[in-house]
């Protein structure tokens, strides 16, 4: 029997998402991050099955495996939430949202690790590195502080979209085209790894700050021009390094070329 629409409460939602923020605070081989999703999922539940027998059914389902990068997941969770206010007045089969997670936990694991673990956090690590070398300890914290602030502001919008949107969250993340923006923040880090580079050359005195610049100019050209013609990231950084340490040691013998 079907009957009207039920809501779980802001309040709950809000409770649901700060849970979320230790999916992998239970990991385990078994299950990976089981445990933390019914963690996050269980206020919910609660709210939505009042007879402890749904409830518990409606936990158990979520106890199967589950893996996603863990910003991601936070789309996943809002949209299985949206699934279960349908499974708890009859518009849905209980089985949806348990097909749901199994659906998009790949996907988004892959978009998310291209973003956030490969583009995002290695170019604030690179930002951290030349404003720790340049202004100490607060640029690091203020940087910490940014990143953060993104990829909550990001969580929170996967969140929202997830819940309100259900499946559509599919279309709703593809328009941020996240792999596209991953493509220009990594070369975006590789330059700022090179100035660092050239920072630290400057700071043991191997080159002159006369030529710092110059240097740390042409090491991260030749990093970005070989990344934009899709050269490994590995041997790029090492090419560049090879560059800059071989630059370090003509100006090191014969004086600055610049």
């Amino acid at each position: 029997m079907i009957g009207p629409r039920v809501r779980v409460p802001g309040g709950v939602l809000a409770r649901c998402f700060w849970r979320s923020l230790f999916l992998q605070a239970a990991w385990n081989r078994r299950g990976m991050q089981n445990l933390g999703f019914a963690y996050a999922i269980d206020p919910a539940l609660r709210a939505l099955y009042r007879e402890p027998e749904r409830r518990r059914e409606a936990l158990a389902r979520h106890l199967g495996f589950f893996n996603c990068h863990p910003y991601a997941a936070a789309a996943i969770l809002g949209g299985t939430i949206h699934h279960e206010e349908r499974v708890a007045v009859g518009l849905e089969p209980p089985g949806a949202p348990v097909a749901y997670k199994a659906t998009l936990q790949g996907p988004l694991a892959a978009i998310g690790d291209g973003f956030f673990w490969t583009a995002l956090r290695p170019l604030f690590g690179a930002i951290a590195a030349v404003g720790a070398l340049l202004f100490g300890w607060p640029a690091v914290v203020s940087t910490l502080t940014i990143y953060n602030a993104i990829h909550l502001v990001l969580r929170i919008g996967f969140f929202r979209t997830g819940y309100r949107r259900g499946d559509e969250v599919v279309g709703a993340i593809a328009r941020l085209s996240l792999p596209r923006l991953a493509e220009r923040l990594r070369l975006a880090a590789a330059g700022v790894c090179g100035a660092a580079a050239a920072l630290v050359a400057v700071r043991a005195d191997v080159v002159p700050r006369s030529g710092s610049f110059l240097t740390a100019a042409l090491v991260s050209a030749l990093g970005y021009f070989a990344l934009s013609r899709g050269a490994p990231l590995l041997p790029a950084a090492y090419v560049a390094i090879a560059v800059g340490v071989g630059l370090a040691l003509v100006t090191h013998l014969y004086g600055s070329p610049f």
